[in-house]
């Protein structure tokens, strides 16, 4: 069974670690990274990002159980479990199965991932425009149209642009 954890701030690693030696070694984790490239003093740095921050999939056979349950929720660099995981096994299993079809070789979610989500506003995450919010005024199959405050523009899918809705 299926379960997301979210983990205390920056310790994601430490609660697998923390997990496997609770639950052995046949537990299962999928977390959805993708990659990023900001320009730091006339470089570009490229570095891993979290899709879902502190979030993460764990699978356990053993997780229909209880007591399993309540092992998991007092390890050490866990916030909590979310609720209603009973219930929602078939959406989180879409969900992971929707993330790895969009992944490389390597295991990072590819940009065109975020375009797929994207309806009416995004924000960029790398590249020259980090942190900028923009409007959508027309999809088109390789780029995009938009309006960057008073400035319409296109920008091409490539991996320098890594955007995700707002």
């Amino acid at each position: 069974m299926w379960i997301v954890l979210k983990g205390k701030n920056k310790e994601i690693d430490f609660l697998q670690k923390n997990l496997i030696k609770k639950m052995g070694k046949d537990i299962m984790f999928y977390i959805p990274r993708y990659k990023t490239e900001i320009f730091k003093k006339n470089k570009v740095v490229t570095s891993t990002q979290l899709l879902m921050k502190n979030y993460i999939f764990c699978y356990h056979k053993n997780f229909k159980k209880r007591d399993n349950l309540n092992t998991v929720n007092f390890t050490k660099g866990l916030e909590y479990i979310l609720k209603g995981h009973e219930t929602n096994q078939i959406q989180i299993e879409r969900f992971i199965k929707y993330c790895k079809s969009f992944e490389c070789e390597k295991g990072f979610i590819q940009p065109i991932f975020f375009k797929s989500l994207l309806k009416d506003f995004g924000k960029f995450s790398s590249g020259p425009f980090k942190d900028l919010s923009f409007k959508i005024i027309e999809k088109q199959k390789n780029k995009l149209k938009i309006l960057i405050g008073d400035l319409v523009t296109t920008v091409s899918d490539n991996q320098r642009n890594i955007y995700r809705p707002i």
